[in-house]
């Protein structure tokens, strides 16, 4: 099943206390009085599409605003790499989306369940909804769109891809080839630089294990006359001194013995101290040992210094700690390398240039031809649907054109040109004035599409304004054939787009308690007939014939 939004929940929107609109496939026109808030759906659609939102949109007296939109359908599994690459679950019938408003400003948005940025939930909407109002026609104008449009009547997309993919390495290697290309000057001077950096880390011989090893050694050098001072001391004290530790414990070593031979239980003291004496004879010649490793001669110590000082001046220059400035001196040396090898690395560039060029230019003759195909086929059809909107003899063509210089859209331009009326020229769409008439053009050109838009809903915000009688006929029968491939909602005004929908509802504005409220409810029979009749112009019985009319004939 194709997706369809089945659910829009709004609450604290503007003069929305709380709504929660259910809605089947198909064609849905809106309805109401002006000033009831129909607006405000589209308000609720937009916040969902991502756009810009102000807290002065939520409803006076609350603290917070929420919409929220499910979409059900089988068609949704087509957005699952999307989800899951914005680390959203993917989804397999339903998709949940939701934005809340507070006034201290806060803005959250959510896309089933898991928090998600604005711009993530922009580029899902621009999937599920497309919607136009009384100002999108704008959007026609661009050269850019109109392309666009063209593409997608000729399924172009795919090649386009490919096209643009060849156009961005191309891109990227003319800039590497420019970069490279350097003046001969800066070449020279950038290679005296490398060579001197180069040099001064070779000629270092740094070992990125050797940094830890020398700062150690050299602390312990430049403090070795204290180290041996309290070294010496502590081995005379322990065993050289008339009075030492070693020479005492002699004495009660000897007390211990006598003890030992009149009472056999003190054998384990004499033991005790016996193995003390002899730990203790360890240390102090461990001490004698240490100071002669420590005993170094200045020429070492100034070594040391020497190379300490080094490694801080390597530093500074080119990295945090020995590893970075190995580092540095390899990508030195890989730059001087490649500079060196400048003319090699050109000619390799040029090769590949053209090598990419000939892709490009392959995939934009066969985006060409496709739009070449597609234009005229294009332009009939859109004609076919102007003539059933009112232009009986107007003209409509897509004008392509060949760029002077590739773009990332191909070798292609095109213009969309409209007469309305014969006899007069063909004319760009942004010299038309008349809304009416760009409205129709617009509904002509998204008819025209239908069948290769996969957007699955269309929304459109009164696009019938300034258009009646027979031409609203022909409106309403468009959107009702748009409904067959897609689900469509509609605000309009004119009772005769409003029949032709497969359902149908109002918006009323109602004041209770002071409070001014907006609420949307569904017609059917007898009360639909009265609010087509109230478009007609009243509830007379003559309005209520003509409306049971309209919508018998649609059924």
């Amino acid at each position: 099943m194709p997706a369809v939004l089945t659910l829009l929940r709004i609450k604290n929107l503007a003069l929305v206390e709380e709504l929660e609109w259910q809605m089947g496939p198909g064609f849905v026109a809106v309805t109401g009085e002006t000033g009831a808030g129909k607006s405000i759906i589209i308000g609720a659609l937009q916040l969902l599409l991502g756009e810009r939102a102000d807290k002065s949109l939520i409803r006076t007296g609350a603290d917070v605003c929420t919409v929220e939109a499910v979409f059900s359908g089988n068609g949704l599994q087509k957005l699952n790499p999307q989800l899951v690459e914005a680390g959203v679950e993917a989804c397999e019938s339903d998709l949940i989306l939701k934005r809340t408003l507070s006034t201290t400003g806060t803005n959250r948005q959510f896309i089933n369940g898991s928090p998600t940025t604005l711009s993530i939930l922009k580029n899902l909407g621009d999937e599920l909804v497309d919607l136009h109002g009384p100002h999108d026609h704008q959007s026609l104008l661009s050269p850019d769109r109109q392309l666009s449009l063209l593409d997608s009547f000729a399924r172009a997309e795919e090649r386009l891809a490919e096209y643009r993919n060849h156009y961005r390495q191309l891109q990227a290697l003319i800039a590497e080839h420019s970069a490279l290309n350097t003046a001969e000057t800066a070449r020279e001077q950038e290679l005296d630089l490398l060579r001197h950096q180069i040099n001064e880390i070779k000629s270092a011989n740094l070992v990125a294990e050797e940094e830890e090893e020398i700062e150690k050694r050299y602390k312990l050098a430049s403090n070795s006359k204290r180290l041996i001072e309290l070294a010496s001391a502590t081995a005379n004290k322990l065993s050289e001194a008339d009075d030492s530790v070693l020479s005492q414990l002699a004495e009660t070593q000897r007390l211990l013995r006598e003890l030992e031979k009149i009472d056999n239980s003190i054998a384990q003291f004499s033991a005790a101290h016996d193995a003390s004496v002899i730990e203790l004879s360890e240390i102090a010649r461990a001490l004698s040992s240490y100071t002669e490793k420590l005993d170094l001669d200045p020429e070492q110590l100034a070594a040391l210094e020497q190379r300490v000082s080094l490694f801080e001046t390597l530093k500074r220059k080119y990295g945090g700690s020995i590893v970075e400035v190995v580092a540095f001196g390899e990508r030195a040396a890989e730059r001087m390398h490649n500079i060196e090898g400048r003319d090699a690395e050109l000619e390799r560039l040029v090769k590949e240039i053209e090598n990419v060029r000939s892709h490009m230019n392959r995939d934009g003759e066969a985006l060409h031809k496709l739009r070449t195909k597609a234009a005229p086929k294009l332009s009939e059809n859109i004609r076919r649907n102007l003539r059933d909107l009112g232009f009986r003899q107007s003209e409509f063509e897509a004008k392509l054109s060949a760029l002077d210089e590739p773009r990332a859209s191909g070798f292609d331009s095109v213009e969309l040109v409209f007469s309305p009326n014969p006899g007069e020229p063909l004319k760009p769409l942004r010299a038309i004035a008349s809304s009416g008439e760009i409205s129709r053009l617009m509904l002509a050109i998204k008819s025209a599409l239908a069948a290769h838009d996969e957007i699955p809903l269309l929304v459109f915000d009164e696009i019938d304004t300034n258009v009646g009688g027979e031409i609203a006929h022909a409106v309403g029968g468009k959107m009702q054939t748009l409904g067959r491939d897609h689900q469509v909602i509609c605000i309009t005004h004119l009772p005769q787009v409003a029949a032709t929908a497969s359902s149908h509802f109002v918006v009323t504005k109602d004041v209770a308690g002071g409070r001014t409220f907006s609420n949307l409810r569904e017609v059917t029979g007898k009360s639909r007939e009265e609010e087509i009749a109230r478009m007609l112009g009243g509830k007379s019985e003559s309005a209520l014939k003509l409306a049971a009319s309209l919508l018998k004939k649609n059924v």
